[in-house]
């Protein structure tokens, strides 16, 4: 059964299903997660073509899941790594809330401000239609922006991503709407993000 408590938020989007949880874990419990996920995970820094010319992505990103679920976005191949303990704990705590049962995580690290993710929907053919995403956020706050795709006029959605935080985007989400990490040139502390993913 879906949790709620006083600061769950289900966003007010047109064709979108959006819902955040801040403060799905306690702080202690961010703490130590995120420095079992600084030590224990095997980061990469890929590249990608933008514009014909290749370009080092602005962070830090790998891919674990289950056997066979790979994953290819922006022409990068990913194989899946084993599961770890940790993930698996994150994992176990957002499934009663998603209810779904997730077979694969991109985690991304954004080491400083001038770390980004640009414009983009996750709505690769492997994610099937209408993709749950779980998205959970350890270490610093960074601003998180939806737009819509089809209707500029839609003002843009901005929520904070707070440390421990946990957005859940379902239904024509990804269809419908992109989203972006900005840049910032205010100190902000290193930030760990984790979607979960169902591969098919």
């Amino acid at each position: 059964m879906r949790r709620f408590n006083a600061q769950t938020q289900h966003l007010q989007m047109v064709d979108a299903d959006v819902w955040f949880y801040p403060g799905s874990f306690t702080l202690a419990a961010c703490s130590a997660i995120f420095a079992a996920l600084q030590h224990e995970i095997t980061w990469r820094q890929d590249s990608a073509t933008i514009f014909g010319r290749r370009h080092l992505l602005p962070r830090l990103t790998a891919w674990y899941g289950d056997p066979g679920k790979s994953y290819r976005y922006s022409g990068i191949q990913m194989e899946p790594l084993p599961w770890t303990p940790t993930l698996r704990h994150i994992k176990a705590a957002i499934e009663p809330i998603a209810q779904v049962e997730f077979n694969s995580v991109l985690l991304n690290l954004y080491r400083h401000g001038q770390d980004s993710m640009g414009w983009h929907s996750d709505d690769e053919p492997e994610l099937g239609s209408n993709p749950v995403i779980g998205s959970v956020s350890f270490g610093g706050c960074r601003r998180f922006l939806f737009r819509h795709k089809a209707d500029r006029a839609i003002p843009k959605v901005e929520l904070k991503l707070t440390n421990g935080s946990f957005l859940l985007m379902q239904g024509p989400t990804q269809h419908c709407w992109q989203h972006h990490i900005p840049k910032t040139k205010q100190p902000v502390e290193p930030r760990i993000n984790l979607t979960f993913r169902v591969i098919h």
